[in-house]
């Protein structure tokens, strides 16, 4: 007998099955040399879906970007963040002004390099209370990456934050927390429970015990830490389909001299576009998805 697609439609819906779950890939513009079309224009190519970048502060570069942008259909994931040069008042200041004008470009998402690991508590909350506020103003997803020198610098702390502000989202970069806890976590998921829960944003770079950022990800020797990455990754990624159909990943393989390099020269010892690529490529295979 054939069941009415309406039918069908109705079952997956109370499976959960509705929709399609699909990753939307990001390229940082961490490192980029050329200009704003070309860049744009390799990264369509390569198949992403848009960049992560922080916004340029020249209106003539500001143009460039959206015309870019545009032209080759990309998406675009803005970053923010609090500046350290200054008082706790003035850099909050800035960093609520800069929501305000990356807002108006109409981003896929903004993650912020929020706080300042010297501040205390209060002050670093008042940072990610004035991104939450305006977050639902704007129904516009703002995330805050777990990052050194940041609030959210280890995972201990982070969890103190995520327990007294239950709207805060994180951007997953657990490359910095390798390097922090001179590990690769083992042993450590009963605390990385609740990051999981609630990481709305990775940035896949693989860090180590000793930095934030193998020199080549498809080295054999870091097949361990490749798939200890791949495994937390996918719980976030899994957890977060469970209520949205899209997740979002920019591949953050930086340049030199955050990519090592040879004494002397600096040459990089890698290629930062190929390992970002390859990074895509794992976690489509790793998905199965085109």
């Amino acid at each position: 007998m054939k069941i009415p697609l309406t039918l069908v439609i109705l079952f997956s819906s109370f499976l959960g099955f509705s929709q399609e779950k699909k990753l939307q890939f990001f390229q940082t513009d961490w490192g980029r040399q050329i200009s704003y079309d070309a860049f744009c224009e390799k990264t369509k190519a390569a198949g992403y879906d848009g960049i992560e970048i922080w916004l340029p502060k020249d209106p003539k570069s500001q143009n460039e970007l959206k015309l870019a942008l545009k032209k080759h259909d990309l998406k675009v994931g803005f970053l923010n963040g609090t500046n350290r040069t200054v008082s706790f008042e003035e850099s909050l200041k800035q960093y609520v002004a800069h929501f305000k004008i990356l807002i108006s470009w109409n981003p896929t998402y903004i993650n912020c390099h929020t706080g300042y690991d010297f501040f205390s508590f209060e002050k670093n909350k008042a940072f990610i209370d004035a991104a939450n506020k305006i977050a639902k103003e704007n129904n516009v997803p703002i995330y805050h990456e777990t990052h050194r020198g940041r609030f959210s610098f280890n995972l201990p702390d982070t969890k103190k934050y995520l327990a007294a502000i239950p709207e805060l989202k994180l951007t997953l970069d657990i490359s910095h927390w390798m390097v922090v806890h001179e590990s690769l976590l083992q042993n450590q998921d009963s605390h990385l429970e609740e990051i999981i829960n609630r990481s709305h944003h990775i940035h896949a770079r693989i860090g180590h015990a000793e930095g934030p950022q193998v020199n080549d990800p498809e080295a054999p020797e870091w097949k361990e830490a490749v798939e200890r990455h791949m495994n937390i990754w996918e719980k976030v990624i899994r957890k977060q389909w469970e209520t949205n159909d899209i997740f979002t990943i920019t591949t953050e393989f930086g340049p030199a001299d955050y990519m090592p390099t040879l004494p002397y020269s600096q040459l990089p010892v890698a290629d930062q576009w190929k390992a970002n690529i390859y990074m895509m490529k794992l976690l489509k295979e790793r998905f199965n998805i085109d």
